[in-house]
């Protein structure tokens, strides 16, 4: 059985650096990566609020939220 980890991130070049290298390092057999542009998925933001993110990129893993480098507040994308 996989677990679920959602990326999410803005579509900036720091998050599209860090999506490609989450997608690299997790283990595909273990995890299931759902990905959640924020940019063009506004109504997503209150979800990864409430997920704990503060800035984005950031990958939210067992309802454990890892900032990853700094591409935005998550208050910039409301």
């Amino acid at each position: 059985m996989s677990t679920k980890a959602t990326f999410y991130h803005a579509g900036c070049p720091v998050c599209v650096a860090a999506e490609r290298t989450v997608a690299e390092a997790l283990d595909k057999s273990k995890y299931t990566v759902e990905i959640v542009h924020l940019g063009q998925q506004k109504g997503r933001v209150g979800e990864a609020e409430r997920a704990g993110v503060k800035s984005v990129p950031a990958l939210v893993i067992n309802g454990q939220p890892f900032h990853i480098n700094h591409g935005a507040d998550l208050s910039v994308l409301k």
